[in-house]
Parts: C-alpha cells; sequence; structure tokens
C-alpha cells in the first residue's frame, strides 16, 4: 500500500471504531515478540518478504540491537483487510525483559487487547504470567499465539500426538492465570481455546502460523505441518498459512474494538463519575465529546521536540488546539497530530477517539498524564501503577561538577518518560538517587545513555531499599506540643499480613478514607476487627491509620493535621530515615485546646510526629527487606551447584520440578544478595542456567542482621552512628 493510500485509508477507517483494534504484543523474554510485530509489518506491506522476522524493525533503538532485547515500546499503526474490509490495527510491540516491565504496564492502559506470545518449547515463564497479570489489571483481552513451533519439529522431532498434547499444556497454563488474575466477569468469558481460534499457532521466524478455523477453511493438518517443516519448506507453508492472515484474522474476530472496550474498561481506569456527560462520552467513544485522554509513553525526538503517545477516549485532537494537563495545571498547545509507522509518524490534522496517536507540543507531558481541554476539565485517569516497585537503587554524581545541570536535565526528562525509574535528591548529602527495577533497568535506561551524552558520571554499587516496621505492639505514646496545651496519645503495632499483601495487591486501594463506613466491609474481608475497620482513615504506603478516640472535642477539626504527621512518618521513618511500611498506627486519645490558634499545624504536626516515632521504637522495630521469587532453569545433573548458589546467599528453595532432563527450581531471594546472581549462576552452570523473576514481597530481615544494616543505612545517609532510642 502506497503511503498516501496508507495516510487516506487511515483516515476514513478512524471514522468507523468498530473497525479499530488497539493491541499489544506480550510475553517473556525471547519468546519472539519483535519477530511476529517483523511479520504483521510485512503482511501490512511495509516491510519486504526477505526482512520479515530479522530486521527487528520496532528495535530501532542502538542499545537495543546491540543487546538483543527491546528496551522500550514502540507503536505502529497498520491496515488489513478481513472478510472484505479494511480494519486499522494499532499495534504495541512491548519489552519483555522484566527490568523494562513499566513499559508493559503503560502500554497496557493504551490498548484493549492484548497478543501473548508463549514459546512452543519453554511454556509458560515467570514473564509471561506478569505479562497476562498486567493485561487483566488493566481490563485487556489477551489472545495466544504459541510460537516457535518449527523447534518441536527439527529439534524436539515431536509427533503430532506429542505437539498436541505441548499445546494443551500451554493453553491450559494461560488459562490458569486468567482465571487466577482476571476479574470475575470477565475471566470465564476470556479464556483462550483452540476451537474458535483465540489460539494461534506458528514460528515467527519461518513467517509461518495455523489456527484451528484456518486449518479447516484452507484444509491443513498438523502432519502437513511436520511435512513441511521436517522437508524445509517453510517457505511454501508460508504462502498457505501466512502468519499476518492468521493473526491478524484472529485480533479482529475475537479482540475488541474500541466501542465495545471502552464500555467496560472506562469504569476500571478512570474513577469520575461514569453517568457524567464526560463518562458517557468515553464510554460511547464520541467524536463530538467532552475530550479526555491519557498519554502512556513519551520520548525526546531530536527534532521534533517531546513527542507523546496518547491513547484518545472521547473528543477530537486537532493540530493547533490547546489542550489541559491535568496534574500540572498548565494548558499547552499541540503542534502536531500523528499515527506511528515504527521510528516514522504520518502526520494527520485530526484524529478522533479510539486510537493511539503521537503529539507534538506537549513539553511537559509526562506517562500517566490525564489531558482535557482547558474549558472542560475532567477528573484524572487512574495513576498507571508498575505492579513491581523499585528495589534498586544507586547514587549519581558527576565527575565534573559543571555537568550537574547536564544530569539533573537528564534525569527529570528520563523519570517523566519511565516513572518506574525514581530519582530523588537527598538534601543533605546532595547526591542523586536513582532507583529502578534491577541493575539493568539503570544501566540501560540511565548510565549508558549518560555516557553517550558524555556526561561522565560516578555511580555508588547499587543499595537496596528496606522498609522500617515492627514485630511487636507499642505501649501508649504521648506526644506534647511544643506549647504543652495539646497531647496525643498513640499505639503502633504491625499490621497483619493479609491486610498489608491485599494492599500490596492494590485489592485494599490506598489513600484517605473519605467514607469509612463503605471501606469497613473490604477491610474486615482480609481479617480486620469490625470495630477497627469502622474507624480506618488513612491507608499511606501500606501502613493503616486508625481513630479509636471516643467523642474527642475539636479532634474532628485537627485529624488532616494528624493524618499530615502520619504520612510524613511512613515517608522517614525514625530509624535510619528509610520508608515505613507494615504499621498499623492507632490515636487512642487526645486532650486540645479549645481555641484553634493554639492547635494550629506548628503545634499538632511536632507533637504526632514524635509520638508515632517514639512508639515505633518501643515495638521492636524492624526491617523489612525486598525478596526476589525467582525461577531457575538448568539442567538436572546442575542442580547441586544451583542449589548451593542459592543457599550461599540466604536464599531458600520453595519447589524443585525436573522434567526431560531439566530442573526448574523456585526460590526466595533476598534482593540485598542478588547482585552478580546472574554471572555467578552462568559460571555454576556452565553458561547453561538461567533465571527470571515472578515476584518481589517484602518480608522480615532476621534478626541477627539487624543492627548491622541499621548502622549501614545510618553511615551512608551521614546520620549519627548509633541506633536511635525513644527518648532521642
Amino acid at each position: 500500500m502506497a503511503k498516501k493510500d496508507l495516510k487516506a485509508t487511515v483516515i476514513e477507517l478512524m471514522k468507523k471504531p468498530e473497525q479499530i483494534r488497539n493491541i499489544g504484543i506480550a510475553a517473556h523474554i525471547d519468546h519472539g515478540k519483535t519477530t511476529l510485530t517483523d511479520n504483521l509489518l510485512y503482511g501490512a506491506g511495509m516491510l519486504s518478504e526477505d526482512l520479515a522476522g530479522t530486521a527487528l524493525w520496532t528495535d530501532f533503538d542502538k542499545q537495543e540491537q546491540e543487546r538483543g532485547i527491546t528496551i522500550y515500546s514502540a507503536n505502529v499503526s497498520m491496515v488489513h483487510e478481513f472478510e472484505g474490509k479494511d480494519y486499522l490495527i494499532n499495534l504495541i510491540d512491548t519489552p519483555g525483559h522484566v527490568d523494562f516491565g513499566g513499559d508493559v504496564t503503560r502500554a497496557m492502559r493504551a490498548v484493549d487487547g492484548a497478543i501473548i506470545v508463549a514459546c512452543a518449547v519453554e511454556g509458560v515463564m515467570p514473564q509471561t504470567e506478569t505479562v497476562v497479570r498486567q493485561a487483566l489489571k488493566e481490563r485487556v483481552k489477551p489472545v495466544l499465539f504459541i510460537n516457535k513451533v518449527d523447534r518441536m519439529i527439527k529439534e524436539l522431532k515431536l509427533t503430532p500426538e506429542q505437539m498436541q498434547e505441548r499445546f494443551m499444556k500451554i493453553i491450559q497454563d494461560v488459562n490458569k492465570l486468567i482465571m487466577k488474575y482476571g476479574e470475575k466477569d470477565f475471566r470465564e468469558k476470556w479464556l483462550v481455546n483452540v476451537e474458535n481460534g483465540s489460539v494461534a499457532f506458528g514460528s515467527a521466524y519461518r513467517n509461518w502460523a495455523i489456527s484451528f478455523p484456518y486449518m479447516k477453511e484452507k484444509n491443513i493438518t498438523f502432519k502437513d505441518l511436520i511435512e513441511y517443516c521436517s522437508a524445509d519448506k517453510d517457505k511454501e507453508l508460508a504462502k498457505k498459512a501466512p502468519i499476518h492472515e492468521v493473526v491478524f484474522d484472529m485480533v479482529i474476530r475475537h479482540l475488541p474494538s474500541p466501542i465495545e472496550a471502552q464500555k467496560y474498561r472506562i469504569e476500571k481506569i478512570w474513577h469520575g463519575d461514569i453517568n457524567s456527560k464526560e463518562g458517557q462520552d468515553m464510554v460511547n467513544c464520541r467524536p463530538d465529546g467532552v475530550l479526555s485522554m491519557i498519554i502512556t509513553k513519551v520520548i525526546p525526538d531530536p527534532h521534533a521536540g517531546i513527542v507523546a503517545t496518547a491513547r484518545i477516549f472521547s473528543g477530537t485532537v486537532k493540530k493547533g488546539q490547546m489542550v489541559h494537563l491535568n496534574s500540572q495545571h498548565k494548558d499547552e498547545r499541540v503542534q502536531q497530530v500523528s499515527i506511528y509507522k515504527g521510528p516514522q509518524r504520518v502526520q494527520l490534522d485530526e484524529v478522533l477517539p479510539g486510537n493511539i496517536i503521537g503529539i507534538v507540543g506537549l513539553s511537559d507531558a509526562f506517562s500517566g498524564e490525564t489531558i482535557c481541554s482547558p474549558e472542560h476539565p475532567i477528573e484524572s485517569f487512574e495513576a498507571i501503577k508498575h505492579m513491581f516497585e523499585p528495589v534498586v537503587t544507586k547514587s549519581i554524581e558527576p565527575k565534573n561538577p559543571s555537568d550537574l545541570p547536564k544530569l539533573i536535565n537528564f534525569l527529570r526528562q528520563t523519570s517523566r518518560e519511565d516513572p518506574t525509574l525514581q530519582v530523588s535528591i537527598n538534601e543533605e548529602t546532595g547526591e542523586y538517587l536513582v532507583s529502578g527495577l534491577g541493575e539493568l533497568h539503570i544501566d540501560a535506561k540511565i548510565e549508558r545513555p549518560l555516557r553517550e551524552k558524555g556526561i561522565d558520571v560516578k555511580t555508588s554499587p547499587p543499595i537496596v531499599v528496606y522498609r522500617e516496621s515492627v514485630r511487636a505492639e507499642s505501649p501508649e505514646v504521648e506526644g506534647k506540643s511544643p506549647n504543652k496545651h495539646n497531647r496525643f496519645y498513640i499505639i503502633v503495632e504491625p499490621l497483619k499480613r493479609e491486610i498489608y499483601d491485599a494492599i500490596a495487591e492494590e485489592k485494599i486501594p490506598e489513600g484517605r478514607v473519605k467514607k469509612p463506613k463503605e471501606m469497613a466491609p473490604l477491610l474486615m474481608e482480609y481479617g480486620m476487627d469490625k470495630e477497627d475497620a469502622k474507624k480506618c482513615l488513612d491507608i499511606f504506603n501500606r501502613n493503616v491509620f486508625i481513630d479509636s478516640t471516643k467523642g474527642i472535642q475539636y479532634l474532628s477539626e485537627t485529624m488532616e493535621l494528624v493524618l499530615d504527621s502520619f504520612e510524613s512518618v511512613c515517608k522517614e521513618g525514625p530509624l535510619s530515615k528509610e520508608p515505613c511500611s507494615g504499621l498499623l498506627v492507632r490515636i487512642v486519645d487526645a486532650k486540645l485546646h479549645e481555641d484553634a490558634i493554639h492547635r494550629g499545624p506548628a503545634q499538632v504536626y511536632p507533637a504526632v510526629r514524635q509520638a508515632i516515632k517514639n512508639a515505633i521504637l518501643m515495638a521492636k522495630p524492624a526491617y523489612l527487606e525486598p525478596i526476589q521469587i525467582i525461577r531457575i532453569d538448568a539442567p538436572e545433573e546442575l542442580m547441586g551447584a544451583v542449589m548451593s548458589e542459592v543457599q550461599n546467599r540466604r536464599g531458600q528453595v520453595d519447589n524443585v520440578e525436573t522434567e526431560q532432563g531439566a530442573a526448574v527450581i523456585i526460590a526466595r531471594m533476598p534482593v540485598a544478595e542478588m547482585f552478580g546472581f546472574e554471572a555467578s549462576l552462568k559460571s555454576a552452570t556452565g553458561g547453561k542456567g538461567f533465571y527470571s523473576l515472578i515476584d518481589v514481597k517484602f518480608e522480615y530481615l532476621p534478626k541477627d542482621l539487624f543492627e548491622k544494616v541499621c548502622l549501614q543505612i545510618r553511615e551512608r545517609k551521614g546520620l549519627p552512628k548509633e541506633i536511635p532510642k525513644p527518648e532521642e
């Protein structure tokens, strides 16, 4: 299709949202997402046949080509004809490496459907689980593509029966994940199955694919596949069953259009009133409605400045119009609107809702920002939160002090592009701390781009961020205001693990509780006492604040200040100024001055903060350390070497399974002991062992390490070198 045609066809199709599909491709690392994307591009007439499967067109960053992995999600819009009609497919190819999972989370906000790619040989891996979980969390419907089927035939030499068994196992594993992470109303409907064609099989590298409906239609059997593959006739097979046709047909049949998807997705990702005008405009994807869109990605372009990728839910975006950036309370002008063609953009005059577009001109945009029109402000979309939080931190400083402004600028820009990278400045030491999902994450997105920009920096060895917590209940602790007219009585105790986990998994929402009675049943479901549940006023950083007082005069007027103080201690605990987690803080009594002027912020803040900090120090203070739950794959005969690697690093083995000479070990490893683990695992197994991340949890640091860790953190932060005592 010529370029002019593409543009003209796209403009036509944008007016027919039922003929649009917004999809992401997501999978475990090296299961073949980018190769599949190449094939789809070839099918849409954007790549030559020779390059499809090897061009890795969406890996257009130099670093991605060198490392052979996708680091940034890439967008492309294509047109596919199905049953005599053209369809516009806006596709996002996402990274598979766990350190870049934040890009997958952001892409899932923009799309309505996802092709989950699983390798026929490896099956469902930890990152497959993570991407399915991310998709379902955003109410994105999955279909399944089982890739690398040629390897089952050529390398494993499986019979048709064995192949079908292997396929059924992968399909069952994916459906287990959909049942585990899907919401009640969707999981049954969204299960993938061979019969209806929501599962396809093939080889992205060899450019062919097949699905059950397609096999019936074209009269191809599994036996035929094996014959073609064994005889190296992949090219003929690709002519008979071209991968792009099979996959696009599956996408159009089984994944929803924006018109269908927005009816159930909006209430999940937007917490405004669904029955208001703007709510109904979004639900019905109205082009003449109120403007509402969310930015899911920003990248700097050397020629155009910042390019923001956005999903439009209602209203129309035009070149030259003014828009409002919600969280920054400012208006900016849209200079260009375009659709993506991989590294290029095709400029348009206006874009209708239900599409994923590129916008130039929003210089202050960041991932997760809500955009609306200045005349009609709307409530912001729910923040895009990645499932794993940053657990590895490095301090960065320029070798040459004159590079400091450039460094600050770069860090600001990068944290806007990738919010899973957290940048903070330690005021006392003047060091810049960057926290990411892993060492590779910080290296690929911070250290290497800095070197390429010619900014020489010194980075510290990786630092682990701990959480301050308690192991026991404190006595009642009094906090006096500086003027001695107000007193607050506080008790701190450990938060029940079930409630802590439910907050971590976002089953219980964080924030100040506006309607405690409505929140109470949810807290009781996870084991909180009925009286406490009705009096919960704030959930912050996985800590809970409860008002256990009765009828105290003026307390309701002062409560917002008390909650501010609670939140400030949660951000910086008394042990070593690390964040607090897993605390239940309750106010049990208070004596307040009748005159409001004598109980202002200057009196309340120090009194409440001091009481909470002292109570923590009197409740057997402890640290929670981040633990990675990982899967290690290695040959069975090397299992002993792997086990001793795990145990030498304070790791625990949870489960071991062996199949056909390969061992799969599930282990829990403290992040503090994980640095350099990959290299030592490779050397212990002669390069044959590798690991992948399943989950990150926080668990109590062993008591015998408590003092050592506390003093190390205090020394690093330049704090006095002894563990604080309550009276201090």
